[in-house]
């Protein structure tokens, strides 16, 4: 009850400061385990993330934020846990397959930090080994800014995508590349041209 209401407050307030335009709601699975990928172009992005997708979330959030107490207390209410982001985290890995494993919707950020220029950068391996270990069906977010006051943002939604037909052998090579097809696919979304 007090997770939805929070997430109509802050629909709310996005509705007001940055006028979000959603499309391909549909996209998203009604139940089962779900990964939703999405660019970082601000720390704007997870609230809004959390906010439109209806069912319960969870979300990996760097652990510098969990220091400050009240503030860590609450995102890991809503769903976030912690992620060492330097090094390969096999707790925060471990977590996202349990969340995956009772069916819930997981949002990761495949390029693991803002990218400051705008232009979408060379994504991490994580995603793409969680996403051959879950057998989850991921589904590519797109969202193009800037947030600026009381300017559209707009969100696209794309189309699952599967890859339980990858092999399990070399999970190294398979992980970059399922992690590089889903980055270049919301590249694509966005009109950009990728170069990694």
């Amino acid at each position: 009850m007090i997770i939805q209401l929070t997430k109509a407050i802050l629909r709310l307030i996005y509705k007001i400061l940055f006028p979000v335009q959603v499309t391909g709601f549909d996209n998203i699975p009604s139940k089962g385990p779900v990964i939703i990928c999405s660019n970082h172009i601000s720390w704007w992005d997870p609230p809004l993330l959390g906010s439109i997708i209806h069912r319960k979330v969870y979300a990996m959030a760097k652990e510098e934020l969990f220091k400050y107490f009240l503030f860590g207390k609450i995102i890991r209410y809503m769903g976030a846990f912690p992620v060492k982001r330097e090094v390969a985290d096999r707790r925060a890995l471990k977590e996202a397959l349990k969340v995956l494993s009772e069916g819930s919707v997981l949002i990761l950020f495949p390029e693991g930090t803002r990218s400051k220029i705008g232009k979408v950068q060379k994504p991490l391996p994580g995603i793409g080994f969680i996403a051959l270990k879950s057998k989850a069906p991921v589904v590519p977010v797109a969202i193009k800014g800037p947030y600026k006051l009381f300017k559209p943002v707009k969100v696209k939604i794309g189309v699952p995508m599967s890859f339980n037909h990858y092999s399990q052998k070399d999970k190294g090579k398979t992980a970059d590349e399922i992690s590089l097809k889903i980055m270049r696919n919301i590249t694509e979304m966005l009109g950009q041209k990728y170069d990694y």
